[in-house]
């Protein structure tokens, strides 16, 4: 494995995500040195330590990140959102100089159309024995009809290269699934880039309206409860793994606000295959539907980038700390004040947990990073792009759309019975404020 006494990793962050302010503390207390690339007012420039900060401007996004790269001369990049991938992979590319640290940061080059491809990805893992949903490439309206043909009425419609749930649509009928793949395949128009870029600050907005093809696929719906693995891994193995189901997220397929540690051999075997099989290295997260009443773990995506249980330091279990340990992080510590509940109410995704799940949020174990008092005074407010008062002009005239939050688990009972060797001793209470119009996206 490659590394220093000292590593070196560059953090790659475009959407307003806490997982990468959270993950760039746990790197840096284990022994890496971190620097960023983000854009104004991100999180991570309320991160203290760090060694340098690059901006993320929207003009020139590629340019940025080479020149990040090029100065900073990491020994690993660590992308945390889906299109910080996809620029890797262009860049690997374009500048022959780089493919050394990219291959080495997110693992074989062979493997990266797969990873861009929700279809092919699926593909792959049916063809390894793993379960997953019946998934189909759908380029035209026929292919919706001849799939409601064969399948009952149920259906998710995705669309590749989104992220948080903004490009899943649960569909219930066949003129529900093609109005759902007409929105998602038609292509990102100049004013609605122009939008994402001045309004919602995301630096990767003209970069990706030029960028590849939005493919869409229709997926079998599956009944049940959502569930992630999400390891650390290098050249092909995994160096530490942590598995949740989620108890609460913001709408049907949003965000997770709460989560439940569990153990589960099939979810980790899931993993450890994939990561395998396509030779990678760095942080991924696989996301899964635990069927009603089978509890079949069914694999329906993975993402290529750290996920916002990353930085999670659970008794005998830290990413943060394997991945720095495989870099060579002599000083790397072990995990202090672990975490022994097993439910967790994320930090700051569970403010806008709604009451429906303040039992949980009240009795599980709060992950405020109060080591960090300034990344968690930022984290308490909405995001700066919407601080800003163009933006509040902006959705004062188109308000935003809230999704309600869920609760997949019932208050009296863990609702698949999934069985945790997690100690289950309750943290202390934390004086939570369920707030309203919270940004809390990952």
């Amino acid at each position: 494995m490659h590394g220093s006494a000292d590593p070196s990793v560059l953090i790659v962050a475009a959407k307003w995500w806490p997982a990468s302010a959270r993950l760039a503390v746990a790197l840096r207390r284990h022994g890496c040195r971190i620097s960023a690339i983000c854009p104004a007012g991100h999180p991570l420039r309320h991160v203290t330590g760090l060694n340098k900060i690059f901006r993320y401007g929207g003009l020139s996004s590629l340019h940025d990140l080479r020149r990040a790269m090029h100065e900073s001369s990491p020994d690993v990049v660590v992308p945390c959102d889906d299109g910080a991938v996809a620029q890797l992979h262009a860049l690997y590319e374009l500048d022959s100089t780089l493919k050394p640290v990219i291959e080495r940061s997110l693992g074989s080059q062979e493997s990266y159309s797969i990873v861009e491809s929700r279809h092919q990805l699926l593909s792959l893992a049916a063809k390894a024995s793993i379960d997953v949903p019946t998934t189909r490439r759908i380029a035209r309206a026929e292919d919706l009809v001849k799939w409601h043909d064969e399948f009952a009425s149920g259906a998710v419609v995705k669309v590749d290269g989104e992220s948080g749930g903004n490009g899943v649509r649960i569909s219930r009928s066949l003129s529900e699934s093609v109005a759902a793949w007409k929105e998602l395949r038609a292509p990102c128009g100049l004013a609605t880039a122009w939008k994402r870029l001045v309004i919602d600050c995301d630096p990767l907005a003209l970069w990706s309206r030029g960028h590849g093809t939005r493919e869409v696929t229709v997926q079998e719906f599956v009944a049940g409860r959502p569930a992630n693995s999400m390891v650390a891994c290098w050249s092909g193995k995994v160096l530490a793994s942590i598995s949740v189901v989620v108890v609460s997220a913001e709408g049907q397929t949003g965000a997770a606000t709460v989560v439940r540690v569990v153990q589960n051999r099939l979810m980790e075997e899931v993993a450890e295959k994939l990561v395998s099989q396509l030779n990678l290295s760095g942080f991924y997260g696989f996301d899964f539907i635990i069927e009603s009443g089978s509890s079949v773990p069914y694999l329906i995506e993975m993402n290529p980038r750290c996920t916002q249980i990353g930085h999670l330091e659970l008794a005998g279990t830290s990413l943060a700390h394997a991945f720095s340990a495989a870099l060579g992080a002599s000083s790397a510590p072990s995990v202090k004040a672990a975490i022994r509940s097993d439910t967790i109410a994320l930090f700051p995704q569970a403010l806008a947990a709604g009451e429906a799940c303040r039992p949980y949020v009240d009795s599980g174990y709060h992950d405020v990073p109060w080591d960090e008092p300034q990344l968690k005074s930022e984290l308490m407010l909405i995001s700066w792009p919407r601080r800003r008062g163009i933006a509040r002009i902006y959705h004062s005239f188109k308000p935003l759309n809230w999704a309600e939050p869920v609760v997949f688990e019932d208050i009296h009972a863990n609702a698949i019975g999934v069985a945790t060797d997690i100690d289950g001793r309750v943290a202390p209470t934390v004086a939570f404020r369920l707030a309203s119009r919270f940004t809390g996206e990952g």
